[in-house]
């Protein structure tokens, strides 16, 4: 047996984790060097992800603080989501879609699109029989207290909720596997559109009868969740390759796709809309834009 190659001794196995990276020795002299390299390179994406991942944990969890004391009105919810869709369909448009444009590969990104769409649609689905079944116990229940009413009600848009902000935080973790900049446009777009759900969701429960402090604390745990789709979509999907990471972008192309026509401008669409309200999409949209623009190098 090659001295290399035998196994450590008892006081090699005790010794501290410091010195542990010493217990596996290379063939090659750069076999170390390079695995450390990787290594130290999959800390600082995991740590750079969970960096920008806090703005839409902070923004939703602002956003259930605001509504939990002053729901926003009408007027000004519209404004936010109009708003909110222009930021995330610039994010898509100038970074995501063309990423995979330029991937060149119709088959995978066809497959991760229609995965995403399958899977949005299919939230959807399950979220209507969700309510539906809740809506239909609460006709059918007798002598129930207004508390466990409440909890019931609200249970169904938790769980929406909760499913929807996870996928969100998946999707920054892939848009940094993507590249640094489209990772950092994708959390300023979707702080933004939490900032609009943590003020939906915290006036949802409180007109269902939860109390103040329990929808600020409902709301906050659901901030959390990005935080952890962004783990996720880190360790699970940042090593990718071939056609893998094609068919991720182009997943996450269909759920952002998605997320603005059928979630923020349909309830954005829900109350009468002035043209300054409309108006707002364009203003989200061009703002990231610029953003992009000024943070691309000359002739990049």
């Amino acid at each position: 047996m090659d001295a290399d190659d035998a196994p450590p001794t008892l006081a090699q196995a005790l010794a501290p984790p410091s010195q542990a990276i010493w217990l596996i020795r290379p063939k090659h002299p750069n076999d170390l060097s390079k695995t450390s390299h990787a290594s130290l390179l999959g800390v600082t994406m995991l740590t750079t992800v969970l960096l920008y991942a806090l703005a839409p944990v902070a923004t939703m969890a602002l956003g259930g603080l605001i509504a939990a004391f002053r729901t926003p009105g009408p007027k000004l919810g519209s404004a936010i989501q109009h708003f909110a869709a222009g930021v995330v369909f610039a994010a898509l448009a100038v970074e995501i879609l063309p990423d995979v444009v330029h991937r060149d590969a119709p088959l995978a990104s066809l497959g991760g699109f229609a995965a995403g769409v399958l899977l949005m649609l299919g939230l959807r689905v399950a979220g209507r029989r969700l309510e539906g079944e809740e809506g239909r116990n609460k006709d059918q229940s007798e002598g129930s207290t207004p508390s466990t009413d409440a909890g019931r009600r609200s249970l169904g848009m938790v769980l929406v909720v909760g499913t929807d902000v996870l996928i969100d935080g998946v999707l920054i973790g892939i848009a940094f596997a993507a590249g640094a900049k489209a990772g950092v446009l994708i959390a300023i777009a979707l702080a933004i559109e939490l900032l609009s759900l943590g003020l939906a969701t915290s006036a949802a429960l409180g007109k269902g009868g939860i109390s103040r402090t329990r929808s600020i604390l409902t709301t906050a745990g659901l901030a959390l969740l990005p935080l952890v789709g962004a783990i996720a979509g880190t360790l699970l999907l940042g090593d990718l390759s071939g056609g893998w990471m094609e068919a991720v972008l182009a997943f996450a192309a269909a759920t952002l796709l998605y997320l603005v026509t059928e979630e923020l401008l349909v309830e954005a669409h829900a109350v009468p809309e002035a043209p300054w309200m409309t108006a707002m999409f364009f203003v989200g949209f061009v703002i990231l834009l610029l953003i992009d623009m000024v943070g691309s190098p000359p002739g990049g």
